[in-house]
């Protein structure tokens, strides 16, 4: 026996604030049926949906065939190990892994107990929103890849507003993500602003719905949603590995400046230009055409190469 005792934890959705205990091994299978060990009565979960498969030291989740797939992480999974910390999005409930010391005497759990937990969780949920399932929270708890996920499955039309000491917009067209605004810099190209909204980890939100039918927008972003979020968890990556120059560093141009500009092709002249100009390379990646990863990488090449030099 181990010395952990696991939950799952309802942090979004029809249930949140809800908690489902975990035994330590067997099977959980969750979904819209009545006869199964988890019921979420909603209709973005399929008859049989998933299934949570327990033993000592090891959970790992299965999709069994949904409609509208099981997402760990922000990512979509057939199958995936789980850890202390993630987030499961499951049609539009968003549940996370939590742990606590095993209590020696603990009595064995009870599924019937649990599920009716949350059918009260549940019903004190609809009484205290009127009927309505706001979807709001705080950033620490529900990363902006999984309220994507979730908005993009329910095919929701609407805004998601974050405020906090940084705030921003991200609208959605029937689940399509189809604009992003930083509001200290609104002119940034949408899908740039995206991909930084998706790495901020602090910030309130709330899900303002759109009635009637959206208007085009500027500059819409043709990708799907899914493509999105993959390209923008990939360039956080790439960012966050520390080998590339940092948003706060100074930079200028190499000096003496031994290689030959002419050498370079006009999109690196600019970014030279644009260096020799602000000197920061936050500046530089707010006015470089191309994502902040893009800009960095060839910044560092240009570093590399002799031509730009970091303070």
């Amino acid at each position: 026996m181990t010395d952990r005792a696991y939950a799952l934890r309802f942090i979004s959705g029809k249930y949140q604030g809800g908690e489902y205990p975990l035994a330590e091994t067997g099977e959980l299978v969750i979904g819209r049926s009545s006869d199964l060990d988890m019921v979420l009565i909603e209709d973005m979960v399929s008859r049989k949906h998933a299934k949570i498969t327990l033993q000592p030291g090891q959970i790992t989740i299965s999709d069994l065939g949904s409609t509208n797939g099981t997402f760990v992480n922000g990512e979509k999974v057939k199958r995936a190990r789980l850890k202390e910390g993630d987030r499961i999005l499951i049609g539009t409930s968003i549940l996370k892994l939590v742990s606590m010391a095993r209590q020696a005497g603990a009595p064995v759990i009870d599924a019937k107990a649990a599920q009716q937990n949350l059918e009260r969780t549940a019903a004190a949920q609809e009484k205290k929103s009127g009927g309505r399932t706001a979807v709001q929270g705080r950033l620490e708890e529900v990363p902006l890849v999984d309220l994507l996920q979730l908005l993009s499955t329910s095919k929701k039309t609407g805004a998601i507003v974050i405020k906090g000491y940084r705030g921003g917009r991200v609208h959605l067209r029937s689940g399509k993500v189809v604009s992003a605004v930083i509001d200290a810099d609104p002119t940034l190209p949408p899908k740039k602003a995206l991909y930084r909204m998706v790495t901020w980890s602090q910030g309130g939100f709330e899900f303002v719905p759109h009635e009637g039918e959206m208007a085009a927008m500027p500059q819409e972003i043709a990708e799907g949603t899914e493509q999105l979020v993959m390209e923008a968890m990939h360039q956080a990556d790439e960012l966050g590995r520390g080998n590339l120059p940092a948003a706060t560093a100074a930079i200028g141009i190499a000096m003496p400046l031994t290689p030959k500009l002419r050498e370079l092709p006009p999109d690196e002249i600019d970014l030279v230009q644009l260096v020799h100009n602000y000197g920061v390379v936050q500046a530089v990646l707010d006015r470089a055409s191309g994502s902040d990863l893009e800009v960095s990488q060839k910044l560092a090449a240009l570093i590399q190469r002799g031509y730009l030099r970091q303070f």
